[in-house]
């Protein structure tokens, strides 16, 4: 079980919410949900809804022997991470940054609503829902400015969580 903040308050809010249409997002969403009785990592526009978290508010407090880490390729700095025990999506690790991206699917009604979509240049014009939440090519001056903000709130930091020992495969065309 991942906890947000602490074992009885909150220790913040996320650093942003978004949903991310890059390829790599898309690809791996779609792998974790082609699991047996996995729960949905995508919204229904194909979209890798996630709630940006810094690393030192976030605690694993139970499970952590479930957790394994899926890569789409040898030595990417980006994992994805899964409880194995139900085949759930936890979040993703951008290794080299100092926050994780936690699937939006595996947080209560209420969570934070999507403020933004990014990476939808990988997407076609028409694949990525036209409503109100901005949509943006890349990352947004906006998204960027949260992360560093985020940063320097941490000391400039990028805590190790106790996670680094994860392993796990790498997605295979058809398979995991």
């Amino acid at each position: 079980v991942l906890i947000v903040g602490g074992s009885d308050e909150m220790l913040g809010a996320p650093i942003l919410a978004a949903s991310c249409h890059c390829t790599s997002c898309r690809r791996a969403g779609r792998a974790f949900e082609d699991l047996p009785s996995a729960p949905p990592v995508l919204d229904a526009d194909g979209g890798s809804p996630v709630l940006l978290y810094r690393r030192d508010r976030v605690r694993c407090v139970a499970g952590r022997e479930y957790l394994e880490e899926y890569r789409l390729k040898p030595g990417s700095p980006t994992r994805r991470v899964l409880a194995a025990c139900c085949n759930s999506a936890m979040f993703g690790d951008f290794t080299k940054g100092h926050w994780l991206s936690m699937y939006r699917k595996r947080f209560p009604a209420g969570a934070p609503p999507v403020e933004m979509r990014i990476m939808t240049k990988d997407r076609g014009a028409d694949a990525v829902p036209k409503d109100d939440v901005p949509r943006h090519g890349g990352f947004p001056a906006m998204f960027l400015w949260k992360l560093l903000a985020a940063w320097i709130a941490m000391g400039l930091r990028n805590p190790d969580m106790g996670l680094a020992h994860l392993a796990g495969p790498t997605f295979q065309k058809g398979r995991r």
